[in-house]
């Protein structure tokens, strides 16, 4: 579940957005729907502790049954930390597991969060940051990551009284699409299909709204550069750069951190400066770089809170062999 999240002018309750024709779902979609649905139902049933504690649960299973996950995650681990010992990366592999077992029992508590006790969950760290980009009236653009709890960044910023956009990108099962974006836009945010993307992100900026995008996943080599990531070429989309170059809007990086001590999350706000160059390209190519490496920080400070199963180098460069040849056999 990934969302992209924008600052919005719209307010709570304000729709999905959606121009696609509705597909048709097939018996298979309604059987995924009813046990997807069933689970989070019941999640959201549950006191908040207790559906934490079976995200858990559900999470240690899926570490455990899940072999083809687990040993992508243990590839980019050894990886990104090749100094470490096999037992320390199979530590933050699980925890990463945990962590997701976390967002899912968050994410079905969605419709139990409001003003009024959001705090027991988030609090903004950084605030002033998003908004002295906000105060420029020229629109924001989130950098942002599958990291933490990735999904509660847009609708935590809504609650709070700034609804946000977020662009998703559209399930194969249209059933759960439509039900997950219900859940994503019940602070009032507004969905934006990743197809429809670059007009929508074009438009909020002349509204002066403020845009997120998540920029730490594998993309094609035509819509990406490759640039450095745990100190391997990573094909990284060249989206924000391009947009910033475009639109001059400020950009802020946002990040959802889980805080143990705490036990509730950090919704970050950080200041990026744009790194200038003479030729165009190259000002994309420096940017992406730079917002890779930001991300990266973030991951070496709290390795196991980011999404380590995704398949980050499977691009290659040219007349590389693929990274992930045998990543079906757990590590």
């Amino acid at each position: 579940m990934g969302s992209l999240m924008a600052d919005s002018s719209s307010r709570p309750g304000a729709p999905c957005s959606g121009t696609a024709q509705p597909r048709r779902p097939n018996l298979r979609h309604w059987v995924q729907f009813a046990a997807a649905t069933s689970l989070l139902w019941f999640l959201g049933w549950l006191p908040h502790r207790l559906a934490r504690a079976l995200g858990t649960v559900l999470a240690t299973l899926s570490y455990w049954f899940w072999p083809r996950l687990r040993g992508v995650g243990l590839s980019n681990l050894r990886v990104a930390f090749p100094e470490w010992s096999e037992r320390r990366r199979r530590q933050v592999q699980f925890g990463a597991f945990r962590n997701f077992g976390r967002v899912l029992a968050d994410f079905a508590h969605f419709p139990s969060w409001n003003r009024e006790n959001i705090e027991r969950l988030v609090i903004y760290d950084g605030f002033e940051n998003y908004a002295c980009a906000r105060d420029q009236g020229k629109g924001v653009l989130f950098l942002t990551a599958h990291f933490g709890n990735w999904e509660l960044g847009s609708f935590a910023h809504g609650v709070y009284g700034y609804p946000c956009n977020f662009i998703v990108r559209e399930l194969d099962n249209p059933l759960l699409d439509a039900f997950i974006n219900r859940y994503r836009c019940l602070s009032g945010g507004r969905a934006i299909e990743k197809r429809d993307a670059a007009r929508e992100v074009l438009r909020a900026f002349q509204r002066r709204e403020a845009v997120g995008i998540l920029a730490d996943q594998n993309t094609l080599a035509a819509e990406g550069v490759f640039v450095d990531f745990f100190g391997r070429p990573a094909c990284t989309t060249t989206a924000p750069a391009r947009l910033v170059r475009k639109t001059g809007v400020p950009v802020v990086l946002g990040l959802v951190i889980w805080d143990a001590q705490m036990r509730k999350y950090r919704l970050r706000f950080d200041p990026v400066a744009w790194i200038t160059r003479e030729d165009p390209e190259e000002v994309i190519a420096a940017n992406t770089a730079n917002f890779t490496r930001l991300i990266e920080d973030y991951i070496r400070r709290h390795p196991d809170q980011w999404l380590w199963v995704h398949r980050r180098w499977k691009t290659r460069p040219q007349g590389e062999p693929p990274f992930y040849p045998s990543c079906g056999v757990a590590g």
